[in-house]
């Protein structure tokens, strides 16, 4: 499993053109399973940018990218989303850097974020079967909502 310090630094970086084909590729990284649940890089961007209420970054750990964090104000009919608050669209963290606690900082990143600009809730939603990230999404504090994005679970967490 790999291993990540706290001196590791991760940080959010816009998607250039520098640095898109780079993004898209991290979709590869994803075993079957879990490329049948999350969708693949260039959709999450060609909807990022599409989106007027998006916030869409590269994830880096140090130098290296790792991964892609998407998230909406919660309240944009246009994109299909209508909830009381942020919701995490997509994340995704690449297959050789997964179940090193990126993803975990990362959400607790944008939890930190949301929380400095008044949000009280995060949500977001996900597949089940294999390859669903259920289980990370509760050990985070996410719980149920009883509602559903299509065919996926809704889920809340408190800020």
């Amino acid at each position: 499993m790999p291993s990540m310090s706290p001196e590791n630094e991760i940080s959010f970086r816009r998607i250039t053109s520098e640095n898109v084909s780079e993004v898209c590729e991290l979709s590869e990284t994803l075993s079957p399973a879990q490329r049948a649940v999350v969708a693949d890089n260039g959709v999450s961007i060609a909807e990022g940018f599409c989106s007027e209420a998006t916030w869409l970054r590269a994830i880096y750990l140090d130098e290296t990218l790792v991964g892609l964090v998407m998230v909406n104000d919660g309240d944009e009919w246009d994109d299909g989303i209508d909830c009381d608050g942020p919701y995490l669209w997509r994340l995704m963290i690449a297959g050789p850097h997964q179940g090193a606690g990126v993803g975990r900082r990362v959400v607790e990143m944008v939890k930190q974020r949301l929380r400095r600009r008044g949000y009280a809730t995060l949500f977001t939603s996900y597949g089940l079967g294999e390859g669903s990230p259920e289980g990370f999404y509760r050990r985070l504090g996410f719980v149920p909502t009883g509602g559903y994005f299509g065919d996926e679970v809704e889920v809340c967490a408190t800020l």
